[in-house]
């Protein structure tokens, strides 16, 4: 397959466990420069047996790993198909992230499930998955995969962050494109809102009521990994132990352990920012549920010093998953989706592996 227009539909499941975004794209290529649409979108909020099984799993048998790989995968066939019936979609594609269970790219390890060959059988369309490792087999982080998205689709903003269950950040330069994760985000501020019966801090009221704690927000901002350069990425793992681990020897209140949590994220994207000596005209494009928390999103731009610009709510909620299904295209297209200026890979690759329909 190899043509300028692609009716694509990209699936993400994030590390905020919220459920599974679905995005039907259409992409075109004229006068070598993409267009992309988003036609429909929705996310379906997982049942409470898929939310427990996956954030448990990671401490599971071998088997129930690969059990829960195919089953997930069966899962998100029905989902799909389900979401084609419903908006009469023909797609040439789909591409899937899969959830990550397991990522140490220092092992040269990273783990997305469900099983690819299980939504091409029951959706019937050609279905791309793996879509990190081969990169994290040739020594790159295979983290963030975003920035291909971020330089093709949105040319016009220099600096390009996601506010997800982690933030990531992109940044073009003369050479083409940086990225790398920033520190956790939505992970952390959740389960924060959870300890009080809310799925989530609602625009970040309850944080902005807190008050910031300085003792806490030091001990946020010393582990080793805000002083690594990139490339660098983190694992869910990593996240929930060591930054949860730091709020635990603190006894405060919800209010104030959200707000000195946001404060950390602001201080660490506007620290990122600042290396590459942005200017304040320049423009910074917001998407991932954190956009929605209008305290976090009043500490970035004050810290951060350049114009963020927060797009529709189309956009803002199920960028990742068109970029998913961007990079299904460009694999079938056999050219490279993963750059190894963003993950330090030996060099660019074309990841994915392909499921015939």
């Amino acid at each position: 397959m190899n043509k300028n227009v692609y009716h694509t539909i990209g699936l993400m499941s994030g590390s905020s466990l919220d459920g599974v975004d679905i995005a039907y794209c259409v992409f075109e290529k004229a006068a070598d420069q993409w267009q992309v649409s988003i036609k429909q979108a929705e996310c379906v909020p997982f049942p409470e047996r898929w939310t427990n099984r996956l954030q448990f799993l990671p401490v599971q048998s071998a088997l129930t790993f690969f059990k829960t790989h195919t089953y997930f995968g069966h899962y998100l066939g029905e989902v799909t198909k389900k979401f084609i019936n419903k908006h009469g979609i023909n797609a040439d594609l789909i591409a899937s992230h899969g959830h990550t269970i397991f990522h140490e790219p220092h092992n040269r390890l990273t783990a997305q499930i469900g099983d690819g060959a299980a939504i091409a059988g029951a959706t019937g369309i050609t279905t791309i998955t793996q879509l990190r490792t081969t990169d994290v087999a040739l020594f790159g982080q295979g983290a963030p995969i975003v920035p291909i998205g971020d330089l093709h689709l949105f040319p016009t903003y220099r600096y390009c962050l996601n506010l997800g269950g982690i933030a990531n950040i992109s940044i073009k330069n003369k050479e083409g494109i940086v990225a790398f994760d920033v520190c956790a985000c939505n992970q952390i501020l959740n389960r924060l809102a959870n300890e009080v019966e809310l799925p989530y801090d609602d625009k970040g009221k309850l944080a902005a009521s807190g008050a910031i704690n300085a003792v806490l927000l030091e001990a946020l901002n010393a582990p080793d990994f805000f002083h690594k350069k990139p490339p660098k990425s983190l694992s869910n793992q990593w996240v929930m132990q060591t930054m949860m681990e730091v709020i635990d020897q603190h006894s405060l209140r919800t209010p104030d352990l959200l707000a000195t949590f946001c404060e950390h994220i602001a201080q660490q994207i506007a620290q990122s920012i600042q290396h590459f000596s942005p200017q304040s005209s320049e423009e910074m494009l917001v998407t991932g549920g954190g956009a929605f928390n209008d305290f976090l999103m009043k500490r970035i731009s004050t810290l951060a010093k350049i114009q963020v610009i927060i797009p529709d709510e189309k956009l803002i909620s199920f960028k990742e998953a068109m970029v998913m299904a961007f990079m299904g295209v460009l694999r079938i297209r056999e050219e490279s989706n993963v750059w190894r200026s963003v993950t330090g890979a030996k060099r660019d690759t074309i990841c994915g592996a392909v499921w015939k329909g």
